[in-house]
């Protein structure tokens, strides 16, 4: 049965974030909200958590998991990051966004895209995940809480308890936080490209969309 906490969206209550911490590095999967949607998460270096959310999800092994990161400085750890797109990152972050970048050698290779060697990463501009990724000290391993058959996203944390009560071990309540998934922007060509338009702008990217 999963565990259940309701927790300040403004303020996040320390003590309940440090129990959400502790269950991440036990090996348990988590549902979380963010600045687009509710998330699942589990963590980075856990081969069998990320197997357990790709069955939650019914995705198979080409599905691409996003690496949820405190800031530039951890993206910077996982991801080869020029000038130019460092300053992409820094305008439009925290944010809601998915940057696809190369990956270093710090990523595990079953995290990278098999042919490009890239991986997804954001920064989220919601208290309670980024009070979670400052407690864990790494990043999140993550996928949107999108259920087979599912025209959008869970967005009540009441429904995702029913529905993923004997899956996860842990959902966060933070109130409702959106069915709009993030805008994926590929910076690892010569200019930004639109992978996914979602919640976030494309102003800062100059990208026009029709």
């Amino acid at each position: 049965m999963a565990q259940f906490f309701s927790i300040h969206t403004d303020n996040p209550q320390l003590r309940l974030i440090r129990q959400a911490a502790a269950i991440v590095r036990t090996g348990g999967v988590i549902v979380y909200p963010t600045d687009s949607c509710y998330a699942l998460g589990c963590q980075l270096g856990n081969k069998d958590t990320m197997t357990r959310i790709r069955a939650i999800r019914q995705v198979d092994e080409q599905h691409h998991f996003t690496l949820v990161c405190r800031d530039l400085a951890e993206i910077s750890h996982y991801a080869k990051v020029n000038n130019s797109q460092y300053r992409l990152l820094k305008a439009s972050t925290p944010g809601s966004y998915t940057f696809i970048l190369e990956a270093t050698r710090e990523v595990p290779r079953r995290l990278q895209h098999p042919k490009r060697n890239t991986i997804g990463l954001r920064i989220p501009d919601h208290p309670v995940v980024r009070a979670l990724l400052a407690e864990l000290n790494e990043p999140l391993l993550s996928s949107t809480l999108m259920l087979p058959g599912d025209e959008f996203p869970l967005n009540d944390a009441g429904e995702i308890r029913d529905r993923l009560e004997r899956q996860v071990e842990l959902v966060l309540d933070g109130g409702p936080c959106g069915l709009e998934m993030t805008t994926v922007i590929d910076l690892t060509g010569d200019v930004p490209e639109l992978a996914r338009h979602g919640r976030g702008s494309l102003v800062p990217f100059g990208i026009a969309h029709g």
